[in-house]
């Protein structure tokens, strides 16, 4: 091997927006699994396993935002949250927020990408 390291290629903005808003949902969810556990919403088991399987999917989804499939699988996890107000009605609430959120950003991310590769077309 030679001495020299393989850097890595810059994280996009899109994927930078994703990994923030994947983190933030990740602890709004555990938070939202002890809420529920503390109300007795759910079955202890149901509100405590579930929380954390929720929050282990999104944490595993944040490196993935690196492949373009990893964005369809962050759309599923805002699937994932908003159905969770199927169990507990004002998760509905929450999730919306958090698919706005993510819609927003993804939205976003695209704009501000095309600004920036028109910016170093015309640079060049």
């Amino acid at each position: 091997m030679s001495g020299m390291a393989r850097s890595r290629a810059p994280r996009s903005i899109k994927q930078t927006l994703g990994s923030i808003i994947l983190g933030f949902e990740m602890i709004v969810m555990f938070l939202g699994a002890l809420v529920i556990f503390g109300l007795k919403a759910l079955p202890a088991p149901v509100a405590l396993i579930g929380g954390a399987v929720l929050c282990l999917i999104i944490v595993a989804t944040i490196p993935l935002l690196r492949f373009r499939w990893g964005y369809w699988l962050g759309w599923a996890v805002q699937a994932a949250i908003v159905a969770t107000g199927l169990l507990v009605p004002m998760m509905f609430l929450v999730g919306g927020m958090a698919a706005a959120v993510w819609t927003y950003a993804m939205v976003q991310g695209d704009k501000i990408e095309r600004q920036q590769a028109l910016y170093r077309e015309a640079k060049d």
